[in-house]
């Protein structure tokens, strides 16, 4: 059953029990008190023709019973709401005006003054007011009984309860048509979200539900937009770690294939022919060199693993100590192939691993070098800050493949792949600098210089001293 449906039933159930038993306990009370005014005009009535009586009831003997006739006839005519008056004593009746034939009952006659009075139905179907008591003429005890009619009372309780029934059933029908229409109006939002989750769960994650309004529904709606906003994020991000993924081990097979391939074929090569000396130290310096890029490619995806399972200790170390080091080791090397090395750094500590930051510099200042085939220029900067330190290498090459930017991190990605691999590369290097980095609560960035170059900015934050 839908909940729309829902809501209406429980309206018309609560609509059907409160209108009910408030109209009929409305009717029911106004019953009861228009029928407890008219026993009270009644019982006035009959004490009045009582205490007449008994003003006229001053002469002893039968010779009073036609004096007494007369007066109550005279009552009578004059209450013309008493439908039967009759008075007897014993089985013998003195006056009776009015015949109406009442259902038999058992009901007590009175008791000495004591006046009864009782609702009863006569054999004609109609509803009766019976008053009876009792009063002495001498020694002679006389039952003074009066009907009253009241059966417009009944009927018109009856009217009243036809009226009830047909607003009643009016009532329930409008109700019914107001509530539907409100409980649709009100659960739409949640069937237009609920269409929105189910396009959502065949792939359309661009589909959103419209707010309607800010109250519970709206505020839920718009929780879901923002679940799906999020759902969609990370699934996208999952895709993207997918396609990583793949090309991971696309590259990693690819890197394995080639040393492996020269290494097989160069040793089936001294295994099955002669070869002059000249030849086997060929083959044999090639599979030397092809062991040593599998080696190198060992390494680095060892150091990858461990530093993602590492917990570092950070110590006090002075970033300009740490790199101008680093270029007097490099600066001969370089100047061999034509590339100067220099540095500008500020003075100050902070907190590093100074091997994990010698490691990312060597591969940092080695990538630059790469790019830089036909001679040029490396610097690199330090400038204390806050929490840390910022680390930079430019160099005044190439620069980055703009396609290239968002892929530098990537395991085995190389922006020129046959320049790389044949300079040794295995794509790991900057993939460990952002592992590293990430180890100092920091970030590695990547961009070209408007002058010409590219720009690598590590960011360190393990804090300062």
């Amino acid at each position: 059953m839908k909940f729309r449906l829902k809501i209406t039933l429980c309206m018309l159930g609560i609509l059907s029990v409160l209108f009910g038993v408030g109209g009929s306990l409305l009717i029911t009370l106004s019953f009861q008190s228009t029928l407890e005014r008219e026993k009270d005009a009644a019982f006035d009535s009959y004490q009045m023709a009582l205490g007449t009586l008994q003003i006229v009831n001053s002469v002893q003997g039968r010779s009073d019973y036609q004096q007494i006739s007369k007066t109550l006839d005279q009552l009578s005519e004059q209450n013309a709401a008493w439908s039967s008056l009759r008075l007897s004593a014993g089985d013998e009746t003195i006056f009776e005006r009015g015949a109406v034939e009442l259902a038999p009952g058992d009901f007590p006659g009175p008791a000495g003054d004591e006046c009864r009075l009782r609702c009863r139905t006569g054999t004609d179907g109609r509803r009766y007011l019976e008053l009876s008591g009792s009063l002495s003429m001498g020694e002679q005890p006389l039952s003074l009984t009066a009907t009253r009619d009241i059966t417009s009372l009944y009927e018109t309780r009856r009217s009243q309860q036809g009226i009830y029934l047909r607003i009643f059933g009016i009532m329930i029908v409008l109700c019914m048509a107001l509530a539907y229409s409100i409980s649709y109006v009100l659960t739409s939002p949640l069937e237009s979200l609920s269409k929105v989750s189910r396009s959502i769960a065949t792939g359309q994650l661009n589909r959103r539900a419209r707010v309607r309004s800010e109250d519970e529904i709206g505020v839920l709606t718009a929780d879901f937009n923002t679940m799906a906003e999020r759902l969609e994020g990370t699934i996208h991000d999952l895709q993207d770690a997918v396609e990583r993924q793949e090309r991971f081990m696309g590259g990693f097979a690819h890197e394995l294939k080639t040393p492996m391939t020269s290494i097989i074929g160069y040793a089936d090569l001294l295994r099955g022919q002669s070869l002059s000396p000249e030849e086997q130290a060929e083959a044999a310096h090639y599979i030397f060199s092809e062991g040593k890029r599998l080696e190198s490619l060992s390494l680095k995806l060892l150091d990858i693993l461990v530093l993602k399972k590492r917990q570092i200790g950070l110590a006090p170390v002075k970033p300009s100590l740490l790199i101008r080091n680093l270029v007097d080791h490099l600066a001969p090397i370089y100047a061999a192939r034509g590339i100067e090395l220099s540095c500008r750094c500020e003075k100050g500590a902070c907190l590093l691993d100074a091997d994990l930051v010698q490691s990312m510099l060597l591969n940092l200042v080695d990538n630059a070098g790469k790019a830089l085939s036909k001679g040029g220029h490396i610097e690199i900067r330090a400038a204390m800050e806050a929490d840390g330190c910022r680390l930079c290498v430019l160099d005044n090459g190439p620069g980055f493949p703009a396609h290239a930017l968002e892929h530098l991190t990537e395991a085995f990605y190389r922006a020129d792949k046959s320049r790389s691999r044949q300079q040794g590369g295995v794509g790991l290097g900057l993939t460990l600098c952002q592992e590293i980095a990430s180890l100092h609560n920091g970030s590695i960035r990547f961009a070209n210089r408007a002058g010409g170059g590219a720009l690598v900015a590590v960011e360190l934050r393990g804090g300062r001293v």
